[in-house]
């Protein structure tokens, strides 16, 4: 059997938990069976077992397009390369909706059973409007039509099954779940503080660490709004990069300037930090925070519990199925508005809880290292890679 995998993440170019997912997915699904790869990039490998092929974008072409507009032109004529090429796989499975209109090719003009793991879902992240401006409703156009002519979506948590059969005309028998999940050998506690050293982080001290990208969905605003109310001995770790737009990373600048006018220990590592660099900031890092107002799955919070790291992240989504309340972390509850753009009811509030349970945990010692303990036991019993690989192949040959 032959998979295709169709993605716009692929190492070396991974921002996000989709990226990671693509990743780790493909090379475990490539000892059982083969793997091909079509990415946005340039890459170009020749594996026994996994293949893959990047495909850049055509820049020139678009040159003269509306600014907001551009991506999704560049990501439709990106689709259409990676079907340039003969499909010869068994099936065709697609990650995030810019890949989509390539699934959908495939499937139409090769034949074969196309699969799609919805890793987020475009009418829940209405803040997209402000990077692609009416380009939103292009994309979310095209997922609702890759997701209503699959064979199988793979939803990455339960939550996010009922997303899809509420925003979308799915038969409930096409929807499988399957958990994310983490290479455990690569995610464990290290003793290394070169990192830590780099940027000034005072180890004797103890500090909050949040991971991720700068967009509305990661919450990571109300974290830094957050600060004032943490405990001033408490240093802020902010690793953070890759803004979705110009106002909000103007947004972040502001927010965090403003928080350090009142303390010192505010770290803001603006930039997407390798795989190692990050381990070493989640090994030594107190608490972890996932500030999230829209998280299907949440990846992070697996990789800093790996890491023997405690949580505290808002209960939405998937995270409420990865964060065990009490045993290895706190959710913080989040009554967001019931319309777009489903922000907090009350940011200040949600940014006062998730200081009071991050300050909760720096201040119980004992709580804090059960939860770590934990966190790295409840990865290890159900987010192996090497499982839910097991699991994506069964699903294939089903459809097949």
């Amino acid at each position: 059997m032959k998979a295709l995998f169709l993605t716009r993440e692929f190492p070396p170019y991974v921002y996000g938990g989709a990226g990671v997912h693509v990743e780790y997915l493909a090379k475990e699904l490539a000892e059982l069976i083969e793997v091909e790869v079509r990415a946005f990039g340039d890459q170009d490998i020749e594996g026994d077992r996994l293949s893959v092929r990047g495909y850049p974008f055509e820049d020139g072409v678009f040159a003269n397009s509306d600014e907001k507009l551009k991506a999704v032109f560049k990501t439709l004529s990106t689709g259409l390369h990676m079907n340039a090429n003969t499909i010869d796989a068994d099936i065709v499975h697609c990650h995030t909706w810019y890949s989509h209109f390539a699934g959908i090719m495939a499937k139409l003009c090769y034949g074969i059973p196309l699969v799609l793991t919805t890793h987020s879902l475009e009418p829940l992240r209405p803040w997209k409007r402000e990077q692609l401006g009416r380009g939103y409703d292009a994309s979310s156009w095209i997922e609702k039509t890759a997701i209503e002519m699959a064979d199988c979506l793979i939803a990455v948590s339960e939550e996010t099954k009922e997303d899809v059969l509420k925003h979308f005309d799915v038969d409930e028998g096409k929807i499988e779940v399957v958990y994310n999940g983490i290479d455990l050998k690569e995610y464990v506690v290290v003793d290394e503080t070169d990192v830590l050293e780099a940027y000034g982080i005072d180890k004797s001290k103890p500090y909050v660490l949040f991971v991720g990208r700068i967009t509305r969905q990661k919450g990571i605003i109300h974290l830094v709004n957050a600060i004032k109310y943490i405990d001033t001995d408490t240093q802020i770790v902010l690793c953070a990069g890759a803004p979705d737009t110009k106002e909000i990373a103007k947004e972040m600048e502001d927010a965090v300037a403003d928080a350090s006018k009142n303390r010192d220990n505010i770290f803001w590592i603006d930039k997407m930090l390798d795989k190692k660099d990050v381990i070493q900031l989640y090994s030594h890092a107190d608490v972890f925070c996932c500030p999230s107002i829209y998280e299907p799955f949440g990846i992070i919070n697996i990789e800093a519990m790996a890491c023997e790291t405690a949580v505290v992240a808002s209960a939405v989504g998937g995270i409420k199925e990865v964060v065990v309340e009490g045993e290895t972390g706190l959710l913080i509850s989040l009554e967001q508005q019931s319309s777009a753009p489903f922000e907090p009811v009350n940011p200040d509030q949600f940014s006062k809880d998730l200081a009071s349970g991050i300050n909760t945990l720096i201040n119980d010692g004992e709580l804090r290292n059960k939860m770590a303990k934990n966190g790295r036991k409840r990865v290890e019993d159900f987010f192996d890679w090497k499982a839910i690989a097991k699991q994506t192949l069964d699903i294939y040959k089903s459809l097949i």
